[in-house]
């Protein structure tokens, strides 16, 4: 189920189908080009935990229990909640949470097994019936947060000083009460929860299906788009040029149907932005970061005024280091000369994220090593599975899992280390009980990147030349890139595509324009643009998926480099406050978060040292050239 409007904050799981913590896309190729069994023996999920399958008694029975404790709910509390006591507003918090944690155990299950395969019909028809039957259930909840925001908030603020434990859950209702501006009619509001399930959610998964289905082909043979992505990281020039003009073609014979896609969730996005009277397109992914408007931008502002230090001038260098005194979009991640090629397989790539993950603090080893030994990791790459990788907490009863689309390179390796990087946060924040523990994308990223960090450093030490320490360097400022200005470009484009749809219907020709704007101003001088790249838009998840979410990884990059310099500087306390930070989960805003750390996100300085650090690491790959 994908609740809209009120009920997003209130069933933070069960948001976009299932929550999910996406990697920004990385290109991964297919396992037997790979070498197939050379990465050794690469682990599958174990959905047990969650349920046997499909037709097991348990889910059976708690998708019972849950039709009834929905209109048990419902029958005791609508129309009542004003007139609740302290300890009986704590009671009604309590079995809310434990119908958000059913109904998010089995969409997890649901969700976790159509990504493992999305082109397979029975699981698709299952994630979709669960969807259609839960959307139903929950139907009459849709009450509660409409009548908590009629409750005046001397009332609430009295009752949770009246009552410790209601006061925990304090953080839940702040947030539901930032909504009450944009809050509509109970009628309205039901009618929203109900036609999610045939909206924005059936058009999330078209485009998922359209994407999992795309056929290239490639010297006569064909392949998915994983396949065809990583093309352009071939140490092969021609290779690369190949993989970019296919992905071009079929981008482009498919650009109508993504336009749709994209046309309908924006306006679709707009209609309900006007009636709950958001002021503006990105107001209701602020409101959910628990953000304020005006750090974004902030960050927005510092990351384009960096361009020139960071990407332009990173990239005229890598094309001198190429040899060519103009790039095309097929060399932006073209490895270095001095790339080594060999691929790391699995167990050198557990090893070596594990070793650095204890090298920081042994109990965040200990805290990753289930994940390797207990199947909730799912690795290889394989036919219909969603490209990419990410982190899901399923339930705080449950654990997280983990999928990736390992082939072996560094790039995977971090990859690797980003994503146990949520996973441990994700164990850590489950303290706080599920109502709680969803961290605001903003901080989302805080542990996946840190765990990088971690990852990378390891990995520079142990550099036994100079051509490979430029090579680790080089790869992690492209990282850096990627996920600060590539995604702060991303964020610019969806501010233009919402802005100009609000206009009106776009053609392909419009998102192609919007798209080519932010590619030229972000990457620089160096680069020109191959005919077919302007539709390289459509494939990117996150637009459709959700909206403005990326400006989250450029947040999440720029306070782990302010948090990684503090830690460099020699804290002796940075541990405990680090694992602090992340067992707090939601339960705090980023202002209080970064407080021990002498960090504060709302000061423009803040962004501007942590982009000095990826400024540094270019000044150290210009030094080489020395």
């Amino acid at each position: 189920m994908r609740p809209t409007g009120a009920d997003a904050y209130l069933f933070p799981k069960l948001e976009q189908e299932v929550r999910m913590t996406f990697s920004a896309p990385k290109p991964v190729f297919d396992t037997a080009i790979a070498g197939g069994d050379a990465l050794g023996n690469l682990p599958d999920w174990d959905l047990t935990d969650l349920y046997a399958d499909q037709d097991a008694p348990e889910l059976a029975s708690d998708m019972e229990w849950l039709e009834k404790a929905c209109a048990d709910f419902a029958a005791d509390y609508q129309g009542k909640l004003a007139d609740l006591d302290a300890a009986g507003l704590l009671e009604c918090v309590q079995r809310y949470e434990q119908i958000d944690v059913v109904g998010g155990r089995i969409m997890s299950f649901a969700g976790l097994r159509y990504y493992q395969n999305t082109t397979d019909g029975e699981r698709a028809k299952f994630l979709s019936d669960c969807q259609d039957q839960i959307t139903t259930f929950t139907t009459p909840l849709v009450f509660y947060t409409l009548e908590i925001n009629r409750i005046p908030d001397e009332q609430l603020d009295g009752l949770f000083a009246e009552n410790a434990e209601l006061n925990r859950y304090k953080p839940i209702f702040d947030r539901l009460r930032a909504m009450r501006p944009h809050q509509l009619s109970d009628e309205l509001e039901q009618f929203l929860h109900d036609q999610s399930v045939v909206g924005s959610a059936a058009w999330n998964k078209l485009f998922d299906e359209t994407i999992a289905g795309l056929e290239f082909t490639i010297d006569g043979e064909k392949q998915g788009i994983e396949a065809t992505l990583n093309l352009l990281t071939d140490s092969d020039r021609a290779t690369r040029e190949k993989g970019a003009r296919e992905l071009a073609r079929v981008f482009g014979e498919n650009v109508k149907l993504f336009s749709r896609v994209h046309n309908t969730l924006a306006k679709e996005k707009q209609v309900e932005d006007k009636w709950r009277s958001m002021p503006t397109p990105q107001t209701g992914r602020h409101l959910a970061n628990h953000v304020e408007p005006e750090v974004v931008e902030a960050l927005r502002n510092a990351v384009v005024n960096a361009y020139p230090k960071l990407s332009h001038r990173y990239y005229a260098l890598k094309a001198k280091w190429l040899g060519l005194d103009q790039m095309e979009v097929w060399d932006r991640n073209a490895p270095l000369p001095e790339t080594d090629d060999r691929t790391v397989d699995w167990d050198a790539a557990q090893k070596l994220v594990m070793e650095a993950y204890a090298d920081f603090d042994p109990e965040m080893a200990n805290i990753a090593e289930p994940f390797f030994t207990k199947g909730w990791i799912d690795a290889g790459v394989k036919p219909g599975k969603a490209p990419g990788a990410f982190a899901h907490p399923t339930v705080t009863t449950v654990h997280p899992y983990v999928m990736l689309n390992y082939l072996g390179k560094p790039r995977d390796v971090m990859t690797l280390a980003h994503e146990l990087g949520h996973g441990v946060h994700q164990v850590l924040a489950a303290e706080q009980g599920e109502l709680l523990a969803s961290t605001p994308l903003t901080l989302a990223e805080t542990a996946s990147v840190f765990g990088e960090m971690l990852t990378f450093r390891k990995m520079l030490a142990a550099a036994e030349t100079k051509d490979q320490k430029k090579a680790l360097l080089a790869q992690k400022v492209e990282d850096m890139i990627n996920t600060v200005v590539r995604q702060i470009a991303f964020y610019d484009f969806e501010c233009k595509l919402h802005a100009a749809r609000a206009e009106g219907e776009l053609t392909p020709e419009d998102i192609n324009a919007l798209w080519m704007s932010v590619q030229a101003e972000s990457l620089g001088p160096v680069f020109t643009f191959m005919e077919g790249y302007e539709t390289f838009w459509s494939y990117i998840p996150h637009f459709v998926h959700s909206p403005f979410y990326v400006y989250a990884y450029a947040f999440g990059d720029g306070l782990v480099n302010a948090l990684y310099a503090v830690y460099e500087e020699g804290d002796p306390e940075f541990q405990k406050k680090y694992f602090d930070m992340l067992k707090a989960g939601g339960s705090k805003h980023h202002k209080e978060l970064l407080a021990p750390f002498g960090l504060d996100a709302s000061d423009p300085a803040f962004w501007d040292k942590g982009l000095s650090m990826i400024s540094g690491l270019i000044d150290e790959l210009e030094a080489m050239e020395d």
